[in-house]
């Protein structure tokens, strides 16, 4: 079992190319479904958004690939580019 504020002490990594994202910010869980949906990066300058965070970063749960001790692995091809409005 891992508690949420044990998510929000690793460091977030793009497997694709080894960038660090940084730390959760927050998550959003689905409440009806009661699972996670995705969880939040604060960002760093980029020009991000959903849901009216324009400095968030967003990466649905789906992304996810693996939760170690440490840190957390995401899979985001598409990070680097700004034209996006949120992280798919």
């Amino acid at each position: 079992m891992v508690k949420i504020s044990d998510l929000r002490m690793r460091e977030v990594i793009n497997v694709l190319n080894g960038k660090k994202l940084g730390l959760i910010k927050d998550i959003e869980i689905d409440l009806e479904a009661g699972r996670i949906r995705s969880v939040v990066l604060p960002g760093n300058g980029r020009v991000f958004s959903f849901m009216g965070r324009s400095d968030d970063v967003v990466i649905p749960w789906h992304k996810i690939k693996k939760l170690g001790l440490d840190v957390i692995l995401v899979e985001l091809s598409d990070y680097a580019d700004t034209t996006h409005n949120a992280v798919y």
